[in-house]
Parts: C-alpha cells; structure tokens; sequence
C-alpha cells in the first residue's frame, strides 16, 4: 500500500485507494477504525464498495448509484475527478486540530452529496452529542428498532434528537445496524475512553448535515461486524437520487465551491 503523510503526521491518506485516510491522531489516540480486514491493497477499479474503515471521501451520493461515490474505487492525485467534476483538498494541522479545505470545481447547477465517511475507532459506550432538537432522519432499516409502524414506501421518517431509538450510544453487539441523517446540523462530538472528537463542517449558503451509521453486529446480514460512522456531509439525505429541494449541494454560477472540515479533539 502507497501512504503519504500530511499535516504534520496527524493524518495518513493512501493515494492510490480513493485518498482514504487511514489514520487520524490527536489528543493522543488513533480516532479512526482499521476495518474487518475485507480487502487487502487497493480497492482501484471495483465495481461494488468494499469497507476498508478509515474515512472514504463519498461523492456525488453516499447511498445509490455508485454505492459510497465515485471516488473510493480509483486513484487520487492530488485532486480527483468524477463526472466532470474535480475535487482538491488540502490539510492544515493545529494543536490537536486538523483542518481541511476542500474546493470543487464543475458546471454551474451541479448537484451532489458530500460526506466525510469517517468510521470511528470507538468501544461500546461511545456517546454521540447533537444539539437536542435537531431534525433526525432515520431510514427504513431502522424500522425494527422503533415503537410505530414504518410508513409505506418512506425513504425515511423524521423526529427529533436524541431519538426513540437510542443511536447516541455506540452500545455492546445486538445484531442492530441503522443509519440516520441530522438534518441541518453542522458540528458533533463522540466521546470515548477519556477523549472527545469534535466534527465540525462549515459551507455558508449550502446544506450542512451529520450522517450517522450504528452498526452494532447488524450488518451484513451473511458476515456481521460492528463499526460506527460519524459522517460530516454536505446534502440532507444519503441518496442523490431521493433528494429534494434544498438537499443537495448545488454549485454556483462560478463554477467553483469550497467548504472546510475541522476536527478536534481533548481529554475529558
């Protein structure tokens, strides 16, 4: 596997496995999960996503067509390029800090979902923090889990945070996975083990939102594992497709869009 380092060590990206990264430390500690150990080297030319933990750049949909984006399966040099559209990034350390600039640059009018795919090294017991109130979108897999009936043909349900279902506790295996989006919420916290990781994503004028993945021994049905994703995303909904007005990223009439994702962490 090619690595590369950047800002200062705090995090390794692999270049030729979609810019995963592959590391992330501050306040003393690995933050970001190895993975169940699917694949080995790059993923570069699959046709269906393959979880490597870590944090996959999704874009220009999370779920959908292609499932997880268009970026995890080929190289990234620099920027890269999908759909006419091409993505930099670049990373600048602080103090148990790390931030990153993105700058996107296609047709004017293009729509699309942005998410920070990033899959936690996290312990049951791990507590997701949200502002209370905000708008949770929970989707059908979720259904079991919840004391109403699901409604016919929803892609998904809303309610308020914290939910009826208890996703912000990372609890121990229960054969449960579920996935949920809050709405319109541009920073989060996980606490684990003594440390505190703050996510925070800024685009003036767009749709900023936390995409959350729960999966406590529930998914995939023929070889579970656990995993939790913590997932700063531009849009409202995983599904380029199921968006509706104002849930996509859209690009303006420069043909050019910039958004920054910064990351904290410290002991508590």
């Amino acid at each position: 596997m090619v690595t590369e380092h950047a800002a200062g060590r705090l995090v390794t990206v692999d270049p030729a496995d979609g810019g995963r990264w592959t590391s992330l430390q501050l306040a003393g500690r690995e933050w970001l999960w190895a993975g169940p150990g699917l694949v080995t080297g790059p993923r570069t030319g699959l046709a269906s996503f393959i979880d490597a933990g870590g944090l996959d750049e999704c874009f220009p949909t999370v779920r959908g067509t292609p499932d997880h984006g268009g970026l995890w399966n080929q190289p990234w040099d620099g920027s890269v390029e999908y759909d006419g559209a091409v993505l930099t990034r670049a990373f600048t350390p602080g103090t148990d800090t790390l931030s990153v600039d993105y700058q996107l640059e296609a047709v004017p009018g293009f729509r699309f979902i942005w998410a920070a795919h990033a899959l936690l090294d996290c312990v049951a017991g791990a507590v997701i923090s949200a502002q209370p109130g905000t708008e949770c979108r929970l989707y059908p897999e979720a259904a079991a889990l919840l004391p109403w009936a699901w409604p016919e043909e929803a892609p998904w349900i809303a309610a308020g945070w914290p939910t009826p279902l208890d996703l912000e506790t990372y609890s121990p295996s229960d054969g449960t996975a579920a996935g949920a989006v809050l709405v319109d919420c541009p920073t989060v916290s996980v606490r684990d083990r003594g440390a505190e990781l703050t996510m925070t994503l800024s685009c003036p004028g767009q749709p900023v939102s936390t995409a959350l993945w729960r999966n406590q021994g529930g998914f995939p049905v023929d070889a579970p594992y656990r995993s939790l994703g913590v997932e700063p995303m531009l849009g409202r909904v995983f599904d380029l497709s199921e968006a509706g007005s104002g849930d996509a990223a859209v690009v303006p009439e420069s043909g050019e869009l910039a958004w920054r994702l910064t990351l904290s962490a410290r002991p508590v």
